[in-house]
């Protein structure tokens, strides 16, 4: 088979310039390199009980940068990650989402809704926005930042690209032996003052981070079997 020439539709667009492409070699095959990341992953929960045991900056910039890596739309990068430790901010967030979670189970939520989640045990109260070492704010921009003239383009396929980053995000904490999960307060726009955040950055999600604490306790819950969500054709 012929390889594709510079500046061909096989190359993708005659601007940018192109490398060899250099694998990942897990050095085990694509079965064995496969099971080894389904029984990690099978051992991933949300937790929402934290420890105080502190957790390193170089840990968060890692697990940021892993996120970073991700594929967007036309390669835009539309996300911002803003890492948290500072106690008082901690603070502000939870009140501030506290709030609105309040009004959530009071008004918002539907009855089926509510039904759904009194099994999880959830309740207004958010605790982790605190006790976590951590919490990440993710948010989704909206146009690019500014360039040089001021100016902002346009991004593509922002919730998807975003979406994907939390992912890697997610699943780069377990790996690195810590726990969180997703919080999402609805209306989020109290994240935007409390973190000063420009106006095309859009909140998306919270991420409490850090180790579980020793007596954490997490609900006896399943997963689908393989064969509810894959179909092979």
């Amino acid at each position: 088979m012929s390889q594709p020439t510079a500046g061909s539709s096989e190359m993708g667009h005659p601007g940018f310039r192109h490398l060899p492409y250099r694998p990942y070699v897990p050095g085990v095959g694509p079965e064995e390199g496969s099971r080894r990341f389904l029984e990690v992953m099978r051992q991933r929960r949300s937790v929402r009980f934290f420890s105080d045991r502190p957790v390193s900056e170089e840990t968060i910039r890692n697990l940021i940068a892993a996120a970073g890596t991700s594929p967007s739309g036309a390669n835009k990068q539309p996300w911002r990650f803003v890492a948290i430790r500072d106690a008082e901010v901690k603070r502000q967030i939870r009140v501030a989402a506290e709030e609105e979670e309040r009004e959530f189970y009071a008004r918002r939520a539907t009855p089926e809704w509510l039904a759904d989640l009194a099994p999880l045990g959830t309740d207004p109260s958010k605790p982790f926005l605190e006790n976590a070492p951590w919490v990440i704010a993710v948010f989704k921009l909206m146009r690019t930042d500014a360039d040089e003239r001021g100016e902002q383009a346009q991004v593509y396929y922002v919730n998807e690209s975003v979406g994907i980053a939390t992912g890697i995000l997610i699943a780069g904490i377990h790996q690195a032996g810590l726990v969180t999960l997703t919080h999402t307060p609805s209306p989020m726009g109290f994240l935007s003052t409390v973190l000063e955040r420009a106006a095309h950055e859009r909140p998306f999600l919270l991420l409490p981070v850090g180790y579980p604490a020793e007596w954490a306790t997490v609900p006896d819950i399943s997963r689908k079997e393989l064969g509810q969500i894959l179909e092979i054709r």
